[in-house]
């Protein structure tokens, strides 16, 4: 790809993000603005918002590279990232949007009137945000140096500086706009050159030879995976979208519960459109691009295959569109997270002001950059899949316990999310410490499986313990957040 078109896409992205930041700042004047934009986002707008962060490295360029290296195996992650939608729709929209929190903790002191179940949930959703941005940031270096040629530090440095310079200027309102804008420039980016690819394709009857790589019908795409390793991807995916804290914080921007419903099932019809595209992009690859696989740079499919399609301009400009829609998944992905940890942050460290959550923002984006360009990956979509089991096992048995069920006590929701933090935490660590060898751990590398049950179990049997414990507003809170707002 032509370095010059790589600039071009990067540095229009950048800017139109920083624009639209900007004029965020023009109606960015309340603190309500900035932490759930008034709580005046309307379905579809949310709903694309929605769609512009949730569609992370992860789904844009991991997908595809996972289907390349894994065949059908990889396709429990776009399944598993769409349902965990029907799962929020069913289970937390309209009570979270009722409980009128600012942001998580804020509804767990609510619910559990306790300042220790705040403070634990506080620092579990920035450990929860910090994991999730780290893999965003690796995706902006992966794209800069392929497109561009650049040192690999380049990328996530610009991410965290128009991320910061727009979370700051507008908050939450301000995002808003930027990540529906976002959503569709990532649609448009990967279903215009996929469409172009094809009809390359369809109309050379499938023989292109494209640098030497020809249509071959002998791949491998049995799976392979354990059916105890398929299960706890599923279990993850599915329950770590209810604890996503960037996903959660959205739906205190809707007017009312009825809305945040409507929101969720949009999201549930862009999500499954958005992710025809990787899954093609996959099966291409394992034919036009299969050495990608043995180098370790499988995820790196999705900006390549533009190029081994299409010789000169055609190629290039296809791939520039490609590459500015990976960056905006980085952007929006990134301003969504950043601007749900500066809500937290603000709060618990700096008096919940606008000013508090400006600062807020800026630690919240330098922390995870350090963390970034200190290591590497080359798994996007499996290392987003470890944060999901961890927030499977430690933001989720909170949520749901606290909205279904009235024996919940503040002690047992630490003990729960300390247990599901603790199990989940150290098997992940594990996995990573042991590398290769891990893979003869399926219950190391994938241990939602029993993670999140324990939490469950923990919760429910010392909430049972602790039932002294039990809030004496607890029949009102709930019956707030089960009742329309009309009553």
């Amino acid at each position: 790809m032509n370095p010059v078109v790589g600039y071009a896409a990067l540095i229009l992205v950048a800017l139109s993000t920083v624009l639209i930041g900007i004029y965020g700042l023009r109606i960015s004047r309340t603190t309500g603005d900035f932490y759930v934009a008034s709580r005046t986002v309307r379905p579809w707008w949310n709903a694309s918002a929605i769609g512009g962060e949730y569609l992370s490295a992860a789904s844009f360029l991991g997908v595809a590279g996972l289907i390349l290296i894994s065949g059908v195996d990889a396709l429990w992650f776009p399944i598993g990232y769409t349902a965990g939608y029907l799962m929020l729709l069913l289970f937390v929209a309209a009570p979270l949007r009722r409980s009128g929190a600012y942001t998580i903790p804020d509804f767990a002191q609510a619910r559990l009137d306790s300042l220790l179940v705040r403070r634990v949930t506080s620092m579990l959703v920035i450990v929860v945000g910090w994991l999730y941005i780290v893999p965003q940031l690796h995706g902006a270096a992966l794209t800069v140096r392929i497109t561009t040629g650049l040192p690999s530090w380049v990328g996530p440095v610009a991410v965290v500086v128009v991320v910061a310079l727009s979370v700051m200027t507008g908050g939450m309102r301000s995002i808003t706009f930027v990540q529906a804008f976002q959503y569709w420039l990532k649609l448009t980016a990967l279903a215009v050159p996929l469409v172009f690819i094809l009809l390359r394709l369809g109309s050379e009857g499938m023989a292109v030879t494209a640098r030497g790589a020809a249509f071959t019908t002998d791949l491998d795409i049995t799976g392979q995976a354990s059916l105890y390793s398929t299960i706890s991807l599923v279990i993850a995916l599915l329950f770590g979208t209810l604890g996503l804290p960037h996903v959660l914080v959205r739906f205190y921007t809707n007017p009312d519960g009825a809305s945040a419903r409507q929101t969720t099932l949009i999201v549930l019809g862009l999500l499954s459109v958005f992710y025809l595209f990787p899954v093609a992009y996959g099966i291409l690859g394992r034919i036009y691009t299969p050495e990608l696989a043995a180098a370790g740079t499988a995820d790196s499919t999705v900006l390549l295959l533009p190029g081994r399609i299409f010789d000169g301009v055609p190629g290039d400009l296809l791939s520039a569109l490609v590459t500015a829609g990976a960056f905006a998944a980085f952007l929006s992905t990134t301003s969504g997270l950043v601007v749900s940890l500066a809500g937290v942050v603000s709060q618990e460290f700096f008096s919940g002001s606008v000013q508090g959550f400006r600062r807020a923002a800026v630690l919240s984006a330098l922390i995870p950059l350090v963390f970034a360009l200190l290591t590497d990956t080359q798994a996007l979509a499996g290392s987003v899949g470890s944060v999901f089991a961890f927030t499977a096992s430690t933001i989720c048995p909170l949520l749901l316990l606290a909205i279904w069920w009235t024996g919940l006590t503040d002690i047992g929701a630490v003990a729960g999310m300390l247990t599901g933090a603790a199990l989940c935490g150290g098997s992940i660590l594990a996995a990573a410490l042991l590398g290769g060898e891990a893979a003869d751990f399926p219950w190391l590398q994938q241990p939602a499986l029993w993670t999140v049950p324990a939490a469950f179990l923990v919760t429910i049997l010392v909430s049972r313990a602790t039932g002294h414990r039990r809030p004496r507003n607890t029949a009102r809170v709930l019956a707030r957040l089960h009742s329309p707002e009309t009553l």
